[in-house]
């Protein structure tokens, strides 16, 4: 899968590839573009592309677009297809219904007349451009100035532009009404050096990765939620045990209750305390979905970043379906766990000290290895585009773009639901 700017970041039928109600799952992923109040602005979707498979893509994205698919893995928001250029169908009215989907285009599509032709006509009737410039010279040659005077926005790589160059031509392109989105940002100093510039998105590995701090300072609801997690992981709690540790956080409670008894699991009836609950999906399940309803309540942190820890556990615990009885839901905590740095703004070190996590777990995050870092690293690896077929099996690349798929619809539903939202 080539990803550009991977980072981070579905439905319960999985985006089927072909046509004739084939069900195996098209490889696609969606990056956020998040403006500077860390609030999504926009996704882009990246389709995976072997060698010599243009038209079987190009029919299975039609797919996706037609029966609903692709927008609902977006959630409705807008967002940009990264597909070859000269894929785009003849008739492009299947983009055209779709207001909120637009087209990643490339700087070589200036010199070919013919397709220059069939996007004005596009963006003419509406359809949004994003051009990927990361060798976009100001002073442009006339077909690419005609492209300019196209798009939208324009994307600009800020790991191969210095500081100065991406600084001016951030200005360049904004003082002509062109916004402005900075790609492959992947450390927090270049993230600082884009807040001061007129972008409209920020894109990369960066929301990810932890903010380097000399002493992790945390606040009172963080030790907090520590503090409960570490009651939760060492006291082995029963039902009843388990109703009592959050017996008196009614938030907590309201918002475990109403995710387990939501529509996504159509429950024969509704459960009405934590100790039901825990009867019915078994103490250790629960005991994740409290450290997940923990994890969903900081509402200081990107929605973005919680919902890729959430997405990185539900497709850890997919992954480890065929280990003995018991990793499955050890494999959820690692990848539930596996951002927590990120999202504490503290060390991974430092917030295993206080939590006191098994060594199966506590290996696994710190990169010692155990039996669930090999999983972890797929998950990592498919979310930088990287598992591609000249590294993987086809068979293990089209699982994995499944367990994705169900990954991306559970975690919008559940962030959606602890957060008091229905997810349309």
């Amino acid at each position: 899968m080539s990803n550009p700017n991977a980072s981070p970041a579905a439905n319960s039928a999985p985006i089927a590839q072909g046509n004739g109600g084939m069900s195996s799952p098209l490889p696609v992923l969606r990056v956020p573009m998040l403006d500077r109040e860390n609030q999504l602005f926009a996704y882009e979707i990246v389709f995976h592309r072997e060698a010599g498979d243009e038209q079987t893509l190009l029919q299975s994205m039609l797919a996706t677009i037609t029966d609903g698919a692709l927008t609902r893995l977006v959630r409705g928001n807008r967002a940009f297809l990264n597909i070859p250029t000269e894929l785009l169908p003849e008739d492009a009215d299947v983009l055209l219904h779709q207001p909120r989907l637009g087209v990643v285009l490339h700087p070589h599509v200036a010199t070919d007349a013919p397709l220059m032709k069939r996007l004005q006509q596009m963006a003419q009737r509406g359809c949004q451009f994003m051009l990927d410039a990361t060798d976009l010279d100001p002073e442009s040659t006339l077909p690419l100035e005609t492209l300019l005077q196209m798009v939208q926005l324009v994307r600009l790589d800020a790991s191969r532009l210095s500081p100065e160059c991406l600084k001016e031509r951030t200005e360049h392109l904004h003082t002509r009404g062109i916004r402005v989105v900075a790609g492959q940002v992947h450390d927090h100093q270049t993230y600082e050096r884009c807040l001061e510039l007129p972008l409209q998105a920020i894109q990369g590995r960066y929301l990810l990765i932890p903010h380097p701090v000399a002493v992790p300072v945390l606040t009172a609801n963080r030790l907090s939620m520590l503090r409960l997690m570490r009651v939760l992981q060492e006291s082995n709690p029963g039902p009843v045990e388990l109703g009592n540790i959050i017996r008196d956080d009614a938030v907590l409670s309201y918002k475990l209750l109403s995710c387990v008894n939501s529509a996504y699991f159509a429950l024969p009836r509704q459960l009405k305390s934590v100790q039901q609950a825990a009867i019915f999906f078994g103490v250790t399940r629960m005991r994740n979905w409290i450290d997940t309803m923990s994890m969903c309540s900081m509402d200081d942190r990107p929605p973005e970043l919680l919902r890729a820890a959430l997405i990185r556990a539900h497709m850890c615990e997919k992954l480890a379906s065929g280990m003995p009885n018991g990793h499955s839901e050890m494999a959820f905590t690692v990848g539930l766990f596996s951002l927590l740095d990120t999202l504490m703004s503290a060390s991974m070190e430092f917030l295993l000290s206080h939590l006191r996590l098994v060594p199966e777990i506590s290996d696994a995050l710190t990169g010692r290895g155990g039996p669930f870092r090999p999983l972890l690293d797929q998950i990592i690896a498919w979310e930088a585009g990287e598992m591609t077929s000249e590294r993987t099996l086809p068979q293990r690349i089209h699982r994995m773009a499944g367990i994705y798929m169900e990954a991306t619809q559970w975690a919008d539903q559940v962030y959606a639901t602890a957060n008091g939202n229905q997810l349309n």
